[in-house]
């Protein structure tokens, strides 16, 4: 609205609204999320369905360790900063997690970090 202020202070500290994110492309319907499991860890991919605590996710990969994100929700947001430092192995097609406790919808900037980050392997 015409009306309404760009910048809001609080605490005498100026805050800005966040610009519009576009949310990640969608594959065959799913929506591209970031999933964290109480006992598995960290995961990206295409949310095919969800029961309860379970999730089953498509093109699914792990992200065992990150550099240039201070957090899983920065990653939904921004991807990664520094791709070259990141452990994310190799996509798996189809994977079962149970025990998830935070489900994040990504952006399509951060699908494309992700997705820049090489297979890494030990």
């Amino acid at each position: 609205m015409a009306n309404e202020p760009k910048t809001i202070m609080i605490n005498d500290v100026e805050y800005a609204p966040v610009k519009n994110q576009k949310v990640a492309e969608k594959r065959d319907g799913m929506e591209y999320v970031i999933i964290r499991a109480d006992r598995a860890g960290v995961f990206a991919g295409y949310l095919e369905s969800k029961d309860g605590q379970s999730v089953i996710i498509r093109d699914c990969r792990r992200l065992w360790y990150w550099d240039g994100a201070a957090s899983i929700s920065q990653i939904a947001v921004d991807g990664v900063s520094k791709p070259e430092n990141c452990k994310f192995p190799e996509a798996v097609d189809k994977a079962q997690i149970d025990g998830v406790i935070e489900v994040l919808y990504a952006t399509e900037k951060a699908r494309k970090s992700i997705g820049c980050v090489g297979v890494w392997k030990n």
